[in-house]
């Protein structure tokens, strides 16, 4: 990788910066006050006390006509729930646009089953029957097919596989039963009870639907018919949440607004220049101006040095400074948190000091270049780390210095951290360049577990053409539980990240475990955690579950979990379990369980009909990126798509007569389509400008949901008719008519196309260019950063 000239868009090659430097005696911090920091901070004339209405939610979809299939909305409105719209690029507001039975997501919670089945204990409650369905709409997991083929040889052939994408964390109205106790368990293999367990209405006994073992309920589930079983939610529902009210923090009160349960600091890159920093300037006005009253807020900036402001001189502005080279040090945090400052505040009694923070900032004055500045980004998250940790201490005029809660960091970058503990050199040309990063890229993946042990997510937001060394920022905000994004300035995505980002809420301390029955077991989970240390949850005396540990619980999240079969499946149905157990941000400790049966069936032809293709795509998607960690593994992951669509054909296809090719089975015929935009896409392609800009993008697919995985998988065609209309057209089906507007959303880039015809009517023209660029721009409002 060489040095890119600075008039190229985001790209990112890497830095040299001094060795490591080794832990030197206690630096006391400094006490600066300034008389330019001092100044009377009114708000830039653009700033203002309300947020900018640009800066708000992207309006609703435009009216479209009866297309060729279901159009997806674009994008919707921020829920009024404390589950907010997730990030511009992270979180998209798509619905699938693919068949009704796959894509569309049920609005209601899962139906209710009868309980149990016939079976050699007497009185059991029969099982529910085939008609009464299996929860398959369950709008938590969704299987890549609906029946589960017996024969092993077949279901776990590699080319297609077998696997679900799971959301534990989603919300969706009126959402799941809530059961205000403890969960009833399997003995034996830690099991939830379910609606599918056979259940003796005499003794109260219920079996296991994973290890078939028999469990007593000290005669709670003794009833006199098998109706009254459905007085319990969890046997009468597919999701349950158990829920009880709990506190990790000894004097913390749960609040009832989930965006003011923790602090935000907000970390600013001091190395900008003029143009870039009168951006972030304007953004991180308007984003102090959308917060509400009671949100606390704590500013750092960072480039040599670490200033933390303080907010207790009232409209002056005063910081302490440590420096920058190494970590804090015991002495100098505990001088910071026992002294006189204050450096978390609540909105209503800081606002006008905050703005005047933000108008005091200053561009870079020396003439180096912006990738060669020193910054220190990994001692500035520590420092807040230290004070987001330190004492709790009420002052006067309603200033808080610590709550509870759980917290954010919000880094507003501008480039590499070149200086200090987690920093790469300056230069990519450095001749210990390899082994510097790999040892900044642990650094930095240490910090962001220990943020994430203390309920503190660390988001990272990266704007401008100086490249940050991505692969060094990465593990920072994904082992924290947050995400990393690039834009192309500071300005309206930027600031849309930076609100969406406060508000967003997540569940900390997230724990992820899978069941599955007649021997089905886990290959391989994708998505938003870690394998968990077997002392990090409750084991039991034959408990085969896969655990996974969730750095952050939120909405916008799904798994990809790859499962087989050890042998040929016997039974009629096989069973799944999924469970997540986490806090939520009220304190309460919240486990959804999830339990959901399959039919399994011999016939291939019935298993190739059940398949869901944009499910199986999303799965293979997800695969095949994950194994793409640089551009050279990319190249041979776009080989492999055309080994894999062969392998379906020879596997599951039927030889034409006389020929030794294979026919593609028409039950997946859209497949080979969704594989061949993958390939050609920005996740394996060459669409996008530079290789750090790709990591970004695999990183957000192989964690996202299903809706945006499949937008930023396949491409959707809008085209603009006559009257307003929009009208969703094939992808392949990219047709340059010369009287209609194309739009190409493919998930990170809009592409218009005006026709010739079209543009030579002027009435005509200027309607559907109008159209199409309010449409172009809520789309980027959507899908920039």
């Amino acid at each position: 990788m060489e040095e890119t000239p600075p008039g190229q868009r985001q790209p990112q090659p890497a830095h040299a910066s001094p060795p490591f430097p080794a832990p030197g005696s206690f630096t006391p911090p400094q006490r600066v006050f300034s008389p330019a920091l001092a100044a009377r901070g009114t708000p830039s004339p653009g700033s203002g006390h309300g947020a900018p209405a640009h800066l708000s939610t992207p309006p609703g979809p435009p009216v479209f006509s009866s297309p060729l299939r279901p159009a997806a909305v674009p994008f919707r409105a921020t829920p009024a729930s404390p589950h907010p719209v997730p990030f511009a690029a992270a979180g998209g507001g798509y619905s699938s646009s693919s068949s009704a039975t796959t894509a569309s997501l049920p609005t209601s919670s899962a139906p209710h089953f009868l309980n149990g089945a016939a079976t050699p204990h007497g009185d059991l409650a029969p099982a529910p029957s085939p008609l009464q369905g299996d929860g398959l709409d369950n709008p938590y997991v969704q299987f890549s097919a609906n029946k589960v083929l017996k024969q092993k040889k077949l279901l776990n052939t590699p080319s297609l596989g077998f696997g679900a994408l799971v959301s534990p964390g989603k919300e969706v109205p009126p959402g799941p039963e809530v059961v205000e106790r403890e969960p009833r368990r399997c003995l034996n293999c830690g099991a939830y009870v379910n609606l599918y367990c056979d259940i003796s209405i005499g003794s109260g006994q219920w079996q296991c639907i994973i290890c078939k073992k028999l469990n007593g309920s000290e005669g709670e589930f003794v009833v006199s018919s098998k109706q009254d079983l459905l007085q319990w939610p969890e046997l009468a529902s597919t999701t349950v949440d158990y829920v009880q009210v709990g506190n990790r923090r000894p004097g913390f009160v749960p609040v009832s607004d989930s965006r003011v349960s923790g602090p935000i600091f907000i970390l600013i890159d001091e190395c900008l220049d003029e143009a870039h920093l009168q951006h972030l300037q304007g953004s991180l006005h308007a984003f102090v101006d959308s917060l509400p009253p009671t949100a606390k807020i704590g500013i750092i900036t960072y480039g040599r040095t670490v200033s933390v402001y303080d907010f207790s001189e009232g409209s002056a502005v005063s910081a302490d400074v440590l420096p920058g080279n190494k970590s804090p040090t015991h002495e100098s945090l505990k001088a910071l948190i026992y002294g006189t400052g204050v450096y978390m505040s609540p909105i209503h009694a800081s606002l006008p000091v905050a703005h005047t923070i933000f108008s005091s900032l200053r561009p870079y004055q020396l003439s180096v270049p912006e990738v060669s500045r020193d910054r220190c980004l990994g001692a500035a998250v520590e420092v807040a780390l230290g004070i987001i940790q330190g004492p709790s201490v009420e002052l006067s005029r309603g200033i808080i210095k610590r709550s509870g809660g759980n917290c954010r960091i919000l880094a507003c970058v501008g480039g590499p951290c070149t200086f200090g503990p987690g920093s790469v050199p300056h230069s990519v040309k450095h001749p210990n360049y390899a082994y510097l990063e790999k040892t900044a890229m642990k650094w930095m993946e240490s910090l962001g577990h220990e943020a994430q042990r203390h309920s503190t997510v660390v988001d990272i937001f990266c704007a401008g053409q100086c490249p940050v060394r991505v692969p060094v920022l990465q593990p920072l905000a994904k082992c924290s539980g947050g995400v990393l994004l690039l834009h192309d300035d500071f300005g309206e995505a930027f600031g849309v990240n930076l609100q969406r980002a406060s508000t967003r809420a997540a569940g900390s301390h997230g724990l992820f475990e899978i069941r599955c029955s007649d021997n089905m077991l886990v290959t391989q989970v994708i998505g938003p955690g870690e394998e968990a240390s077997p002392d990090s949850h409750e084991t039991f005396k034959h408990d085969s579950s896969f655990c996974i540990q969730m750095h952050s619980v939120e909405e916008a999240q799904s798994f990809s979990v790859s499962m087989e079969t050890k042998c040929d499946i016997k039974s009629d149905f096989v069973f799944f379990q999924f469970a997540v157990h986490y806090s939520n941000v009220y304190q309460a400790e919240i486990t959804r369980v999830i339990t959901m049966r399959l039919q399994t069936v011999d016939g291939l032809s019935a298993y190739l009909a059940s398949v869901q293709e944009d499910v199986a795509s999303v799965i293979i998607g997800k695969r095949t990126v994950l194994r793409a960690r640089t551009a050279s593994d990319a190249i041979d992951m776009r080989q492999s798509i055309d080994e894999r669509v062969k392998d379906i054909a020879l596997k599951f296809g039927t030889q034409a007569p006389k020929s030794k090719l294979y026919r593609f089975p028409k039950e997946l015929a859209s497949l080979p389509e969704c594989l061949f935009h993958l390939k050609r896409g920005p996740l394996l392609g060459s669409i996008i400008g530079h290789e750090d800009e790709r990591s970004v993008l695999r990183n957000l697919f192989l964690n996202t949901s299903f809706d945006l995985s499949l937008r930023m998988l396949a491409p959707r065609c809008i085209m603009h008719r006559e009257g307003g209309t929009f009208e969703e057209l094939p992808a392949y089906d990219l047709v340059m008519q010369p009287n209609a507007a194309v739009v190409l959303d493919h998930g990170t880039d809009i592409f218009i196309w005006l026709g010739a015809e079209l543009a030579a009517q002027e009435g005509q023209s200027a309607a559907a260019l109008a159209a199409c660029r309010t449409l172009a721009e809520e789309l980027t409002r959507k899908l920039s950063g």
